[in-house]
């Protein structure tokens, strides 16, 4: 449905009924010295090659430190926690699909009808997610820091400004939150992996929901 997959700062109106989606990085952490930078982007490719041989639930911080040869403190002060380094290392995947629903070529992109952008949608995020299902679901692991995290709120942003391009009856912010929740990591996982749904019948399933959008409307 869409060729390629890859946040919500809150809703800003404007008067033509358009929304700012500037395209920013996910983790957003203060500008960095060039060797804090450097060492900030080592840090997390040893996290990266220690998540890909362990899996991300099994990532720590005692391990990282270990593998990077540098202090526990070190890895506490770049990334906060546990959390902090596992959605640091979202930021390059988060990126991805960002670019492809705000800048790529319709349907998920611009250029196609509100509806259209919004059936494309929902299987770009499931693909996307279940493509790096590991690391989501540990990142996901603390549920209320999910809701708060950019690249939700921009995921959220863009739903909203796709129901009101195509005059979705209702209250907006809290119908693109139920249609996010259809989007949750952690169902997908179970639907797909624990009900053994295949992903193109949850990605049909999406696009039923938009369907019933386009009725309604």
């Amino acid at each position: 449905m869409t060729a390629s997959i890859p946040p919500l700062p809150a809703p800003i109106d404007v008067p033509n009924g358009r929304m700012d989606l500037t395209l920013t990085p996910v983790g957003e952490h203060p500008r960095l010295r060039a060797d804090a930078a450097r060492n900030r982007t080592r840090l997390l490719e040893v996290a990266a090659e220690l998540a890909a041989e362990r899996g991300a639930e099994n990532l720590t911080m005692d391990a990282v430190a270990a593998a990077a040869q540098v202090g526990k403190g070190t890895v506490f002060r770049r990334f906060g926690d546990r959390t902090g380094l596992l959605m640091a290392l979202l930021d390059h995947h988060e990126q991805q699909l960002q670019a492809a629903f705000l800048t790529g070529p319709p349907p998920l992109g611009p250029g196609a009808p509100a509806l259209e952008r919004l059936q494309a949608f929902g299987p770009a995020v499931i693909r996307h997610e279940h493509v790096h299902r590991d690391l989501y679901l540990a990142a996901h692991a603390e549920a209320a820091r999910r809701y708060t995290a950019p690249s939700y709120r921009l995921r959220i942003t863009h739903v909203a400004m796709l129901l009101r391009q195509a005059m979705a009856a209702g209250d907006i912010e809290l119908l693109a939150h139920t249609l996010m929740g259809y989007l949750d990591t952690t169902l997908a996982h179970h639907l797909i992996g624990e009900r053994g749904m295949s992903p193109e019948r949850v990605e049909a399933g999406w696009c039923d929901l938009v369907a019933c959008l386009r009725t309604a409307a």
